[in-house]
């Protein structure tokens, strides 16, 4: 008699582990969908954009990679000076953003007394969440004419420096790469700092008490514990704002000055691929609306290449840790 019962656990165990065995096949199948799901997607944008440009790119070909020109009464395409506004803008916004981002989310995690620490946190992530527009009008209405004024100064100090001097001559304007820069720093400074400070408190405890038993400084931990601690993570949050700040429209558009012209001053307008978009796309037929859609597949590639060299670089400084 008492062997009837252990043939009924046996048969409801067994039972168990062949619909638990039938429930990670559906969940592997459903995270299947959505990863598939994903790329599809990236591929249909890529593929779309492609096709919509097609006039353009298998027309003009290497004339439109290459030209700086835009006339759409002539019908004259080029992508340089769009490409070239957005790789200046992003990287003025990458270097004047993380060492800032990096501080505020040291200071946030190692230094800020505890009342403090929970307000400033929540308002870096309120700033994360601003709409991108409102940066821009922020950017034209109170940043452009303070630009302005101080660009004289910067003419008459920076641009006498032998070769760096060049990035800061022109007319102060206001307007222009530098201010665009500026604005797109400003954008995505709160959300690299709140990436870096989440990473930040992923740090045991006990190494960190551990360097400071050992009569290290508080510099010295941050440097060298922290920091590689977090080395990889922290890249990966940079490269998330890289990627915002490629794509950004509305906060570059505003403040940019949206002239088709390469040039060695940061002081001067320019343009980017977004904002080209943004502008002309309402009025654009025929091959204007070609070069515009050929534009977008060209921030996609742009975009794309940025991304896995970084990827690349971060792999690489991985392979280099494990050694």
């Amino acid at each position: 008699m008492s062997s009837i019962p252990a043939t009924i656990d046996t048969l409801d165990t067994g039972r168990r582990s062949r619909l638990d065995a039938r429930h990670d096949r559906i969940f592997r199948g459903v995270l299947r969908f959505c990863a598939l799901l994903v790329l599809a997607a990236l591929l249909g944008a890529a593929l779309s954009t492609l096709w919509g440009g097609r006039e353009i790119l298998f027309g003009q070909g290497l004339h439109f990679l290459t030209s700086t020109a835009w006339n759409p009464v002539e019908d004259d395409y080029g992508a340089l000076a769009p490409v070239f506004g957005t790789l200046v803008t992003s990287l003025v916004a990458i270097v004047l953003a993380v060492p800032v981002s990096f501080g505020v989310a040291m200071f946030l995690t190692e230094i800020a007394p505890n009342w403090l620490r929970a307000p400033a946190s929540t308002a870096v992530e309120l700033l994360a969440a601003i709409p991108s527009i409102i940066y821009g009008m922020w950017g034209l209405f109170v940043f452009v004419p303070f630009m302005a004024r101080i660009e004289p100064a910067l003419t008459d100090t920076l641009g006498r420096i032998p070769l760096l001097g060049k990035l800061f001559q022109g007319p102060p304007l206001g307007l222009g790469l530098l201010t665009a820069g500026i604005v797109l720093a400003v954008m995505i400074l709160p959300f690299i700092t709140s990436v870096m400070r989440e990473v930040f408190l992923t740090v045991p405890t006990r190494l960190k008490e551990s360097a400071y038993a050992l009569g290290s400084t508080r510099w010295e931990v941050l440097w060298d514990i922290v920091l590689p601690y977090t080395r990889s993570a922290v890249i990966g949050g940079i490269i998330l704002g890289l990627g915002r700040a490629l794509g950004e429209t509305m906060a570059v558009t505003f403040v940019l000055g949206n002239s088709y012209n390469i040039t060695s001053s940061l002081l001067m307008p320019g343009t980017s691929i977004s904002s080209s978009i943004a502008n002309e796309f309402n009025e654009a037929v025929g091959l204007h609306r070609s070069a515009l859609v050929a534009l977008g597949f060209l921030l996609f590639v742009v975009t794309f290449i940025v991304l896995l060299i970084a990827r690349l670089m971060l792999r690489q400084l991985a392979r280099r840790e494990g050694r």
